[in-house]
């Protein structure tokens, strides 16, 4: 089979279009054929060399969606969907025409999802409800989003409106005209230089009750502050730096609670369970794929991982059968 390798940290230019065997499989795990994978910024980071996990030789890539060619035979031929925050770093990732998964993580693709919408939603989704779920946003609260124009603001926003709760989001910059903050925020804060004044005029004085810092480092001590009484932070980034200070008196007395949220601690399996989750929300149409920006083959990875380094607006997918 075809796959996309590296044997060396860096650039873009370190991967490598090989052809290696096809990944043999047990009585536990099943075979894919991959026919959309989507690239995204962690896989960029990975090879660049910023995932301590990763062993090298490497195929990378996380999210992906397939058919099944060789497991249990209620499986065979069966189309699934997958993410994991081992695969492409300590396992073989999903940029290749075929990957072994654990028969335990197979989950059906929904269908009203194409093979490249399903293959670009995982990670971003992943996040989105894994920090939700650790805040344990409930109906009526409100929640404010930290960079909710991004991948993870616009699936967290999702989630929060199908849980019925009251969504604020706040940005540097003016989303892009297709992120779903536009249509589900109440209240859309952008490049302030107090936000939780902000904030707080928007909920009448008492704050969030959950701040999802999807931003994190530079903005943790505007997030603590945005916290309403008994208020939930969730922290899954550290943008521009790893160590923050804050009032320790203010954040007893406000009783306060942080959570942190690493997605790449779920295997496919674990990660199979949210996807299972997840589900509903996209066959109810509540949820939907972000944009894609590219889709090229293989051959084309090299261009598919520099654009996404830069910033795509969009999902940038790989097919690998083409």
């Amino acid at each position: 089979m075809r796959a996309i390798r590296f044997k060396s940290f860096g650039d873009p230019a370190v991967l490598e279009l090989a052809q290696i065997a096809a990944p043999a499989i047990t009585e536990t795990t099943a075979l894919v054929r991959v026919m959309a994978a989507s690239v995204n910024p962690s896989d960029v980071k990975n090879v660049a060399g910023a995932m301590k996990q990763t062993t090298l030789p490497r195929i990378p890539g996380r999210d992906f969606a397939g058919v099944v060619e060789a497991g249990p035979p209620e499986w065979i031929g069966a189309q699934v969907w997958g993410t994991g925050g081992d695969t492409g770093f300590s396992r073989d990732g999903t940029h290749a025409e075929m990957i072994a998964v654990p028969v335990a993580s197979l989950r059906r693709r929904p269908d009203n999802l194409s093979f490249d919408q399903a293959a670009s939603v995982g990670v971003n989704y992943m996040a989105a409800w894994c920090g939700l779920e650790a805040a344990g946003l409930r109906a009526g609260e409100t929640v404010l989003l930290i960079g909710a124009g991004g991948g993870v603001g616009g699936a967290a926003a999702q989630i929060a409106r199908r849980l019925g709760a009251r969504v604020i989001g706040s940005d540097r910059h003016t989303p892009h005209p297709d992120a779903p903050i536009h249509g589900i925020a109440e209240k859309l804060i952008l490049g302030t230089e107090d936000l939780p004044a902000e904030v707080r005029a928007s909920t009448g004085g008492k704050g969030a009750d959950v701040v999802f810092d999807l931003v994190g480092g530079v903005m943790f001590r505007n997030a603590v502050a945005s916290l309403a009484p008994h208020g939930r932070l969730v922290e899954i980034a550290a943008t521009g730096q790893r160590e923050v200070s804050f009032d320790v008196a203010d954040f007893y007395h406000n009783e306060s609670r942080i959570y942190g949220v690493d997605t790449l601690k779920r295997d496919l399996t674990a990660s199979a369970k949210v996807l299972e989750a997840l589900t509903p929300g996209f066959v109810a149409g509540d949820y939907r794929a972000a944009p894609i920006s590219k889709i090229c083959g293989l051959g084309k990875a090299q261009e598919a991982y520099r654009e996404v380094a830069a910033g795509s607006a969009g999902r940038v997918v790989l097919r690998p059968q083409e």
